[in-house]
């Protein structure tokens, strides 16, 4: 008896261990039809949640390029010394927009110059548009006015005009006037600023001035006017002020020249100033 049991334990074991091989083979079959099923559900679950989504019309823009700002800048605000004691002198310019559109203010000015006048008062409206990467179109009115032996004369402008940045290089600035009285003349600067340290810069502007006609109550010859060209170091007490010293060097040609002299003006210049550089 005991013989037959010790014989029949290894038996049973053995049909055990093979009824669990037996499952395990078809285990592998179900778990495929686990796997084949789960992604029928998941896909369920996808289109659930994307027709749950909204279209997207309601959505905020990703970038928010329409939001305004406000920017002004001093970039010339100087006096210079002379015998007949001196002049004070502004380029000021401004902005308010957004990326695409803005409206820009210009000023640009001299007070006590010996070079055409008492004063020489230029304005500017400009809608200016983002045309291409750093570069701006711009479209506006021009006023200019100044004294002419002994009396104020003005006159109006259209203008079209380019202002950009080169990058990594500098910047211009170039405009058409076109007057009330069918005058025509333009003007193109540029100026680059090389930092020798964090807080000193060295500021290169060079400016020239045309005109297709001449007009001798604004001291403008037919041709090529003048050429101003300047070097102004400044030190940055703050990013947005710093006070330099400079020195510049104006140059009347042609027909401006004659009419300078006959003002009681040199053509030739050479000027030293002291100012100061702000902006917001």
């Amino acid at each position: 008896m005991r013989t037959s049991l010790r014989t029949a334990l290894p038996l049973a074991l053995v049909c055990l261990l093979s009824a669990v091989s037996d499952l395990a083979q078809t285990a592998p079959g179900a778990s495929s039809t686990a796997v084949t099923s789960a992604p029928s559900g998941t896909a369920s679950r996808q289109t659930t949640t994307q027709d749950s989504l909204s279209s997207g019309k309601d959505w905020p823009s990703p970038v928010d390029d329409e939001m305004k700002h406000t920017f002004g800048l001093a970039d010339v605000l100087e006096f210079r010394p002379s015998r007949e004691g001196g002049d004070f002198r502004w380029d000021v310019t401004g902005w308010r927009g957004g990326d695409y559109n803005r409206l820009w203010f210009k000023s640009e000015g001299e007070r006590n110059t010996a070079l055409k006048a008492d004063y020489d008062i230029d304005l500017q409206m400009l809608y200016g548009r983002f045309v291409r990467r750093c570069y701006d179109f711009q479209v506006g009115a021009r006023v200019e006015t100044q004294t002419f032996r002994g009396a104020n004369v003005t006159r109006a402008h259209a203008v079209i005009g380019i202002e950009g940045l080169v990058p990594y290089r500098y910047e211009f600035e170039s405009a058409l006037f076109i007057s009330h009285q069918g005058d025509l003349s333009g003007r193109v600067s540029f100026s680059r600023d090389y930092l020798l340290t964090q807080r000193w810069i060295l500021q290169g502007r060079v400016e020239a001035n045309a005109a297709a006609q001449r007009v001798e109550r604004f001291t403008t010859g037919r041709g090529l006017n003048n050429i101003e060209a300047g070097l102004r170091l400044r030190y940055e007490i703050r990013r947005k002020f710093g006070p330099y010293i400079g020195i510049s060097y104006d140059r009347s040609f042609f027909g401006t020249a004659d009419l300078v002299r006959q003002d009681g003006g040199d053509p030739r210049q050479l000027r030293f100033a002291a100012g100061v550089r702000v902006w917001h």
